[in-house]
């Protein structure tokens, strides 16, 4: 499917009906793997619609020239939820740095999002991130981009990346991506903190973007709850389902309440 936000024609795919949620993949792959990670478990809770789109760059949405900056892609992204959800209230899913831009759109439009998860996500600035390690199988299993995401080298785990990581690396802007990040910080937003049901949710092994600035996030939410999960790394949607799993439906039962 694909609908317009101002000038961008956004790919995505949607299952059910109900509550809108919008589920952010991150930087260099796209709504495949987001899909694969999350829809097992969204697909088990009523009435909710699940949106995947594919980002500005990835996947089957293009990033015109006039997407230069981090605050463009947000501009992007908020467009596409009032389009896509007619401005209704929506969660909010992100995963690395589809989580850095829910973060931003949470805070933009507190009203129009019911709830908010970040799994892994981006910080604005990146510390105290830990040396790769492997934590099970074979260190020779896999190819460089697969070894140095995962810390869990399986057999399943690796055609799991074969099959909903891999392939989207034919389909990046890579000189996109390389112009909208020379201007990745995105534009400071002052204003109160998102106060709905929130989740964060970070790998101890994470050596892409660390564990710390997931942990500074819970004071800085006043209704989150907050898991670092141990032997995981940013690849936690993968390595770690079932967890992911029973922390998602406790957020999702927040929200319900809250509603």
């Amino acid at each position: 499917m694909e609908i317009r936000a101002g000038r961008v024609p956004v790919h995505y795919v949607e299952h059910g009906t109900g509550l809108p949620v919008l589920v952010l993949h991150g930087a260099g792959v796209d709504h495949r793997e987001a899909e694969a990670c999350f829809e097992p478990v969204l697909d088990g809770a009523a009435g909710l619609r699940r949106i995947y789109p594919d980002l500005p760059g990835t996947g089957r949405t293009p990033a015109p020239e006039t997407l230069r900056s981090a605050d463009d892609v947000l501009d992007t992204l908020l467009a596409f939820a009032d389009e896509v959800t007619g401005g209704a209230a929506h969660l909010l899913i992100g995963h690395s740095a589809g989580a850095y831009y829910a973060q931003a759109m949470a805070a933009r439009r507190p009203a129009h999002v019911a709830g908010l998860a970040l799994v892994c996500p981006l910080p604005a600035g990146l510390r105290d991130v830990p040396e790769h390690r492997v934590v099970t199988g074979s260190e020779e299993i896999g190819d460089d981009a697969f070894r140095s995401y995962f810390v869990i080298h399986t057999p399943e785990m690796l055609e799991r990346y074969d099959r909903y990581v891999a392939p989207a690396a034919a389909l990046v802007d890579e000189a996109a991506l390389e112009r909208i990040g020379e201007r990745w910080a995105l534009t400071p937003d002052h204003a109160p903190a998102y106060a709905g049901p929130t989740v964060v949710v970070a790998g101890r092994l994470d050596s892409t973007v660390g564990y710390a600035g997931a942990v500074d996030l819970v004071d800085h939410y006043p209704h989150a709850s907050l898991a670092v999960l141990d032997d995981t790394g940013h690849a936690l949607p993968h390595e770690q389902p079932e967890l992911l799993r029973a922390l998602l439906t406790e957020w999702l039962a927040r929200v319900e309440r809250s509603m």
